[in-house]
């Protein structure tokens, strides 16, 4: 891990979605058969298409009123990934749908590392997408997210992916007590899947600030992972850190294994400007080995 770092650019999304424009912060994106209009405070420029193209749009999110439906617009649909099956669905509390395109390379990775019988851990596992793809793969995989109706979610596109049979864990739980709890236990795990929010609470009022905690949760999950691990993925939004901060902590944590560490920024094409990217979020990939190019 000595070798001078690459911020490299991954660039997500899958068939089932499209990032049409962006600008003005704001994105217009295809979930789907729906099209939607959602806020984004990354998106600074002007959007590519005009107008008329954006007034298409099915559903419209608004920071101060929430959503605006057009008549005819679902509230809830499916969309296909591969072999899987996520519900897309419209809440009155969040701007968000139930999943991030922009993780597919992600997704990708935890293919790749997959292997018969190894242990996955999925903290801040939100609506199952990873967890899926992963037990998909043939992980076992462990979900842990501090919000019921997400783990409810997550089941809900378990089932319609075909894969009850799959051995998943759905966890409510704080992060970092379970993983405290699971090193006291003396449980390990082959990879661990860290996305924390900049700020939240846990499911006993506990409250986490990314800037804060983030270093001690590295810590136990490093203690929580095999002797001979095969992948840990940091992926954070919304917080004042560059991907070197990632990789600095990936590199002082991981140095015992040596490996590899990958880290960049995730990002989406538009459709309408193929050569501009919208840039997500930040993050930091280690491996035993470097990817396959």
């Amino acid at each position: 891990m000595s070798d001078a770092p690459v911020i490299r650019t991954a660039i997500g999304g899958f068939p089932d979605y499209e990032l049409v424009d962006s600008g003005r912060r704001c994105k217009l994106e295809r979930f789907g058969p729906v099209l939607v209009i959602r806020g984004e405070p990354k998106a600074w420029w002007e959007p590519v298409l005009p107008p008329a193209e954006w007034d298409r749009a099915q559903a419209i999110h608004d920071e101060d009123h929430g959503w605006d439906l057009r008549p005819g617009c679902p509230r809830e649909w499916r969309m296909r990934y591969g072999n899987l099956t996520f519900l897309a669905k419209i809440s009155d509390t969040s701007k968000h749908l139930g999943i991030f395109p922009e993780q597919a390379p992600h997704w990708r990775a935890i293919q790749q590392a997959a292997a018969p019988g190894a242990r996955l851990l999925n903290l801040f596992g939100y609506t199952g997408a990873a967890t899926l793809v992963a037990a998909d793969a043939g992980w076992q995989a462990t979900h842990v997210d501090a919000s019921k109706p997400a783990i409810a979610w997550g089941r809900q596109n378990q089932t319609l992916s075909g894969m009850a049979e799959k051995p998943i864990r759905w966890l409510v739980e704080d992060a970092m007590k379970y993983v405290r709890r699971e090193i006291k236990r003396g449980s390990r795990y082959d990879g661990i899947l860290l996305d924390p929010p900049a700020f939240g609470r846990g499911p006993d009022g506990n409250v986490w600030k990314v800037e804060r905690q983030l270093p001690e949760l590295l810590d136990l999950s490093r203690r929580v992972m095999t002797e001979r691990p095969r992948l840990l993925l940091l992926t954070t939004y919304n917080i004042e850190a560059s991907a070197l901060m990632l990789r600095n902590l990936l590199a002082d944590l991981m140095q015992p294994f040596g490996g590899h560490i990958e880290v960049g920024e995730l990002a989406l094409a538009h459709s309408a400007a193929p050569g501009r990217l919208l840039p997500l979020s930040i993050y930091a990939r280690w491996t035993p080995h470097p990817p396959p190019s």
